[in-house]
Protein backbone atom coordinates (compact mmCIF):
# COMPACT_ATOMS: atom_id res chain seq x y z
CA UNK A 1 0.00 0.00 0.00
CA UNK A 2 1.40 3.41 -1.00
CA UNK A 3 0.34 6.06 1.49
CA UNK A 4 0.77 9.65 2.61
CA UNK A 5 0.96 10.22 6.36
CA UNK A 6 -0.62 13.28 8.01
CA UNK A 7 -0.06 14.30 11.62
CA UNK A 8 1.57 16.82 13.91
CA UNK A 9 2.00 16.11 17.67
CA UNK A 10 3.93 13.50 19.67
CA UNK A 11 0.86 11.25 19.70
CA UNK A 12 1.30 10.67 15.95
CA UNK A 13 5.03 9.83 16.00
CA UNK A 14 4.82 6.08 16.80
CA UNK A 15 2.21 5.63 14.05
CA UNK A 16 4.52 7.17 11.46
CA UNK A 17 7.46 5.11 12.67
CA UNK A 18 5.49 1.85 12.60
CA UNK A 19 4.17 2.51 9.11
CA UNK A 20 7.61 3.50 7.84
CA UNK A 21 9.01 0.18 9.06
CA UNK A 22 6.09 -1.88 7.75
CA UNK A 23 5.73 -3.48 4.33
CA UNK A 24 3.81 -0.40 3.20
CA UNK A 25 5.44 2.60 1.51
CA UNK A 26 5.22 6.10 3.02
CA UNK A 27 5.47 8.48 0.06
CA UNK A 28 5.47 11.74 2.04
CA UNK A 29 4.47 13.31 5.34
CA UNK A 30 2.14 16.30 5.73
CA UNK A 31 2.33 18.31 8.94
CA UNK A 32 1.81 21.83 10.27
CA UNK A 33 4.30 24.64 9.61
CA UNK A 34 7.07 25.38 12.11
CA UNK A 35 5.72 27.64 14.86
CA UNK A 36 7.42 30.06 17.30
CA UNK A 37 7.92 28.42 20.68
CA UNK A 38 9.69 28.98 23.95
CA UNK A 39 10.91 32.18 25.50
CA UNK A 40 12.91 33.11 22.42
CA UNK A 41 9.89 32.54 20.16
CA UNK A 42 12.11 30.86 17.59
CA UNK A 43 10.39 28.72 14.94
CA UNK A 44 10.40 25.08 16.03
CA UNK A 45 9.40 22.05 13.95
CA UNK A 46 6.44 19.91 15.03
CA UNK A 47 7.33 16.47 16.41
CA UNK A 48 6.21 14.69 13.23
CA UNK A 49 8.56 16.73 11.08
CA UNK A 50 11.53 15.72 13.20
CA UNK A 51 10.46 12.06 13.08
CA UNK A 52 9.93 12.19 9.31
CA UNK A 53 13.35 13.73 8.65
CA UNK A 54 14.95 11.04 10.82
CA UNK A 55 13.26 8.50 8.53
CA UNK A 56 14.50 10.38 5.43
CA UNK A 57 10.92 11.11 4.29
CA UNK A 58 9.75 14.13 2.32
CA UNK A 59 7.87 16.64 4.46
CA UNK A 60 5.12 19.00 3.25
CA UNK A 61 4.07 21.88 5.53
CA UNK A 62 1.12 23.76 4.03
CA UNK A 63 -0.36 26.74 5.87
CA UNK A 64 -3.75 25.07 5.45
CA UNK A 65 -5.02 21.64 4.30
CA UNK A 66 -7.17 23.58 1.83
CA UNK A 67 -4.13 24.96 0.02
CA UNK A 68 -4.65 24.11 -3.72
CA UNK A 69 -0.93 23.52 -4.13
CA UNK A 70 -1.07 20.76 -1.51
CA UNK A 71 -3.81 18.95 -3.41
CA UNK A 72 -1.75 19.15 -6.61
CA UNK A 73 1.33 17.77 -4.87
CA UNK A 74 -0.60 14.90 -3.27
CA UNK A 75 -2.38 13.94 -6.49
CA UNK A 76 1.02 13.60 -8.16
CA UNK A 77 1.95 10.84 -5.71
CA UNK A 78 -1.08 8.76 -6.78
CA UNK A 79 -1.45 7.39 -3.22
CA UNK A 80 -3.57 4.41 -2.29
CA UNK A 81 -4.33 5.81 1.15
CA UNK A 82 -3.96 8.74 3.51
CA UNK A 83 -3.10 7.75 7.10
CA UNK A 84 -4.17 10.56 9.44
CA UNK A 85 -3.29 10.86 13.14
CA UNK A 86 -3.98 14.06 15.11
CA UNK A 87 -4.15 16.39 12.14
CA UNK A 88 -6.49 19.05 10.78
CA UNK A 89 -9.89 18.38 9.20
CA UNK A 90 -9.37 17.41 5.56
CA UNK A 91 -11.39 19.24 2.87
CA UNK A 92 -13.32 17.24 0.22
CA UNK A 93 -10.61 17.99 -2.36
CA UNK A 94 -8.13 15.95 -0.33
CA UNK A 95 -10.56 13.22 0.72
CA UNK A 96 -11.20 12.46 -2.96
CA UNK A 97 -7.55 11.77 -3.79
CA UNK A 98 -6.56 8.35 -2.34
CA UNK A 99 -7.96 5.17 -3.87
CA UNK A 100 -8.81 3.51 -0.55
CA UNK A 101 -9.80 6.72 1.23
CA UNK A 102 -8.32 8.25 4.38
CA UNK A 103 -7.88 6.29 7.61
CA UNK A 104 -7.86 8.13 10.93
CA UNK A 105 -6.67 6.85 14.30
CA UNK A 106 -8.76 8.19 17.20
CA UNK A 107 -8.09 7.51 20.93
CA UNK A 108 -11.60 6.53 22.01
CA UNK A 109 -14.19 3.87 21.31
CA UNK A 110 -16.16 5.81 18.73
CA UNK A 111 -18.82 7.12 18.64
CA UNK A 112 -17.86 7.95 22.25
CA UNK A 113 -15.79 11.09 22.74
CA UNK A 114 -15.75 12.54 19.26
CA UNK A 115 -13.58 15.65 19.19
CA UNK A 116 -10.16 17.07 19.92
CA UNK A 117 -9.62 15.86 23.52
CA UNK A 118 -10.99 12.32 23.97
CA UNK A 119 -8.33 11.16 26.43
CA UNK A 120 -8.78 14.16 28.70
CA UNK A 121 -12.57 13.92 28.77
CA UNK A 122 -12.58 10.17 29.40
CA UNK A 123 -10.60 10.77 32.59
CA UNK A 124 -12.57 13.84 33.66
CA UNK A 125 -15.76 11.79 33.33
CA UNK A 126 -14.30 9.02 35.47
CA UNK A 127 -14.27 6.31 32.81
CA UNK A 128 -12.54 3.05 33.72
CA UNK A 129 -12.19 1.98 30.09
CA UNK A 130 -11.48 3.70 26.81
CA UNK A 131 -9.93 2.49 23.59
CA UNK A 132 -8.76 3.13 20.07
CA UNK A 133 -10.66 3.34 16.80
CA UNK A 134 -9.56 3.43 13.20
CA UNK A 135 -12.16 4.73 10.77
CA UNK A 136 -12.58 6.17 7.29
CA UNK A 137 -12.73 9.94 7.20
CA UNK A 138 -15.69 11.75 5.69
CA UNK A 139 -16.83 15.37 5.83
CA UNK A 140 -18.30 14.99 9.35
CA UNK A 141 -15.84 15.13 12.25
CA UNK A 142 -15.01 11.66 13.64
CA UNK A 143 -18.17 10.24 12.09
CA UNK A 144 -16.90 7.88 9.37
CA UNK A 145 -17.29 4.13 9.21
CA UNK A 146 -15.39 2.12 11.86
CA UNK A 147 -12.64 -0.22 10.66
CA UNK A 148 -11.02 -1.67 13.80
CA UNK A 149 -11.32 -1.01 17.54
CA UNK A 150 -9.37 -2.01 20.64
CA UNK A 151 -10.51 -1.67 24.25
CA UNK A 152 -8.04 -0.27 26.82
CA UNK A 153 -8.47 -0.22 30.62
CA UNK A 154 -7.75 3.03 32.46
CA UNK A 155 -5.73 2.81 35.68
CA UNK A 156 -7.41 4.27 38.79
CA UNK A 157 -4.66 6.87 39.27
CA UNK A 158 -3.59 7.24 35.63
CA UNK A 159 -3.26 10.76 34.26
CA UNK A 160 -4.09 11.93 30.75
CA UNK A 161 -0.39 12.19 29.93
CA UNK A 162 0.26 8.62 31.06
CA UNK A 163 -2.73 7.26 29.17
CA UNK A 164 -1.73 9.22 26.06
CA UNK A 165 1.71 7.58 26.13
CA UNK A 166 0.14 4.10 26.27
CA UNK A 167 -2.47 4.76 23.61
CA UNK A 168 -0.03 6.24 21.09
CA UNK A 169 1.99 3.01 21.11
CA UNK A 170 -1.00 0.66 20.95
CA UNK A 171 -2.60 2.92 18.33
CA UNK A 172 0.43 2.66 16.06
CA UNK A 173 0.08 -1.12 16.00
CA UNK A 174 -3.66 -0.90 15.38
CA UNK A 175 -3.12 1.52 12.49
CA UNK A 176 -0.67 -0.80 10.74
CA UNK A 177 -3.06 -3.71 11.24
CA UNK A 178 -5.85 -1.60 9.75
CA UNK A 179 -3.82 -0.79 6.64
CA UNK A 180 -2.94 -4.47 6.27
CA UNK A 181 -6.60 -5.48 6.46
CA UNK A 182 -7.79 -2.70 4.16
CA UNK A 183 -5.51 -4.14 1.50
CA UNK A 184 -7.26 -7.47 2.04
CA UNK A 185 -10.76 -6.03 1.71
CA UNK A 186 -11.72 -4.83 5.21
CA UNK A 187 -15.12 -3.10 5.09
CA UNK A 188 -16.18 -0.27 7.45
CA UNK A 189 -19.27 -0.42 9.66
CA UNK A 190 -21.38 2.66 10.39
CA UNK A 191 -21.29 4.43 13.74
CA UNK A 192 -24.40 4.60 15.90
CA UNK A 193 -25.17 8.32 16.12
CA UNK A 194 -27.46 7.68 19.09
CA UNK A 195 -24.38 6.78 21.17
CA UNK A 196 -22.35 9.91 20.37
CA UNK A 197 -20.57 11.84 23.14
CA UNK A 198 -18.35 14.86 22.67
CA UNK A 199 -14.78 15.74 23.65
CA UNK A 200 -14.17 19.39 22.75
CA UNK A 201 -10.82 21.11 23.11
CA UNK A 202 -10.19 22.58 26.57
CA UNK A 203 -8.75 25.97 27.50
CA UNK A 204 -6.81 26.93 30.61
CA UNK A 205 -9.97 28.03 32.45
CA UNK A 206 -11.35 24.49 32.17
CA UNK A 207 -8.67 23.39 34.63
CA UNK A 208 -10.04 25.55 37.46
CA UNK A 209 -10.87 23.42 40.49
CA UNK A 210 -14.34 23.89 41.99
CA UNK A 211 -13.94 22.60 45.51
CA UNK A 212 -17.68 22.31 46.13
CA UNK A 213 -17.84 19.34 43.76
CA UNK A 214 -17.57 15.71 44.96
CA UNK A 215 -14.12 14.40 45.79
CA UNK A 216 -13.92 12.01 42.86
CA UNK A 217 -14.98 14.68 40.39
CA UNK A 218 -12.21 16.97 41.59
CA UNK A 219 -9.65 14.14 41.55
CA UNK A 220 -10.68 13.14 38.03
CA UNK A 221 -10.37 16.74 36.84
CA UNK A 222 -6.81 16.83 38.17
CA UNK A 223 -5.97 13.50 36.48
CA UNK A 224 -7.65 14.44 33.23
CA UNK A 225 -6.08 17.85 32.80
CA UNK A 226 -2.56 16.68 33.60
CA UNK A 227 -0.28 17.79 32.03
CA UNK A 228 -2.41 20.15 29.89
CA UNK A 229 -4.26 22.41 30.31
CA UNK A 230 -3.48 21.72 33.97
CA UNK A 231 -5.65 21.88 37.10
CA UNK A 232 -5.27 24.95 39.30
CA UNK A 233 -6.72 26.81 42.23
CA UNK A 234 -5.93 30.08 44.02
CA UNK A 235 -4.42 30.73 47.43
CA UNK A 236 -3.11 33.77 49.30
CA UNK A 237 0.03 34.04 47.16
CA UNK A 238 -1.56 33.52 43.74
CA UNK A 239 -2.32 30.60 41.42
CA UNK A 240 -1.44 27.10 42.58
CA UNK A 241 -1.23 24.27 40.04
CA UNK A 242 -2.29 20.86 41.31
CA UNK A 243 -0.53 18.04 39.48
CA UNK A 244 -1.62 15.07 41.57
CA UNK A 245 -4.04 14.35 44.40
CA UNK A 246 -5.52 11.38 46.22
CA UNK A 247 -8.73 10.77 48.10
CA UNK A 248 -8.57 10.68 51.88
CA UNK A 249 -10.73 8.44 54.03
CA UNK A 250 -11.29 10.79 56.94
CA UNK A 251 -13.98 12.25 59.15
CA UNK A 252 -12.50 15.71 58.58
CA UNK A 253 -15.02 18.04 56.99
CA UNK A 254 -15.15 21.72 56.22
CA UNK A 255 -16.34 24.41 53.86
CA UNK A 256 -15.20 23.35 50.37
CA UNK A 257 -11.75 24.72 49.61
CA UNK A 258 -10.80 24.98 53.30
CA UNK A 259 -7.39 23.63 54.35
CA UNK A 260 -8.15 20.83 56.83
CA UNK A 261 -4.54 19.82 57.48
CA UNK A 262 -1.17 21.33 56.63
CA UNK A 263 1.67 19.44 58.27
CA UNK A 264 4.66 17.29 57.26
CA UNK A 265 2.78 14.10 58.13
CA UNK A 266 -0.59 14.44 56.37
CA UNK A 267 0.59 17.01 53.89
CA UNK A 268 -1.92 19.45 52.43
CA UNK A 269 -5.53 18.30 52.89
CA UNK A 270 -8.36 20.33 51.36
CA UNK A 271 -12.13 19.99 51.87
CA UNK A 272 -14.29 19.08 48.88
CA UNK A 273 -18.06 18.96 48.45
CA UNK A 274 -18.33 15.57 50.17
CA UNK A 275 -14.96 14.85 51.77
CA UNK A 276 -11.31 15.74 51.33
CA UNK A 277 -8.36 15.45 48.99
CA UNK A 278 -4.66 15.27 49.74
CA UNK A 279 -2.74 17.44 47.28
CA UNK A 280 0.31 15.24 46.76
CA UNK A 281 2.05 17.34 44.09
CA UNK A 282 1.62 21.07 43.55
CA UNK A 283 3.37 24.00 41.87
CA UNK A 284 3.26 27.60 43.12
CA UNK A 285 3.49 30.33 40.49
CA UNK A 286 7.04 30.75 39.20
CA UNK A 287 8.36 27.70 41.03
CA UNK A 288 9.06 24.06 40.21
CA UNK A 289 6.71 21.18 40.96
CA UNK A 290 7.02 19.83 44.49
CA UNK A 291 5.45 17.30 46.80
CA UNK A 292 2.61 18.54 48.95
CA UNK A 293 4.58 17.96 52.15
CA UNK A 294 7.46 20.08 50.78
CA UNK A 295 4.99 22.84 49.94
CA UNK A 296 3.64 22.78 53.50
CA UNK A 297 7.17 22.98 54.94
CA UNK A 298 8.27 25.82 52.67
CA UNK A 299 5.22 28.09 52.53
CA UNK A 300 2.96 29.82 55.03
CA UNK A 301 -0.27 27.88 54.70
CA UNK A 302 -2.34 26.79 57.68
CA UNK A 303 -5.50 25.00 58.75
CA UNK A 304 -8.49 27.21 58.03
CA UNK A 305 -6.98 28.94 54.99
CA UNK A 306 -9.20 28.95 51.91
CA UNK A 307 -8.31 27.88 48.39
CA UNK A 308 -10.26 28.74 45.30
CA UNK A 309 -12.68 31.50 44.41
CA UNK A 310 -12.31 33.17 47.82
CA UNK A 311 -9.01 34.51 46.46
Amino acid sequence: MKLVFMGTPDFAVPSLQHLAHSRHSVLAVVTNPDRPRGRGRKPAPPPIKKAALDLDLEVLQPESPGDPELATRLEAYRPDLFAVVAFSILPPTLLAIPRYGSVNLHPSLLPAYRGAAPIIWALIKGETETGLSTFLLNERVDAGGILLQQRVAIGPDETAGELDARLRQAGAELLVETVDQLEQGLEPRPQDDAQVSRAPKLSRKDGRIHWDRPTEQVRNLIRGTHPVPGAFTEWAQGPLKVHRARSLDTDLRGVPGTVLAADPHQGLVVATGDGALVLTEVQPAGRSRMEGVAFVRGYHIAVGDRLGDAH
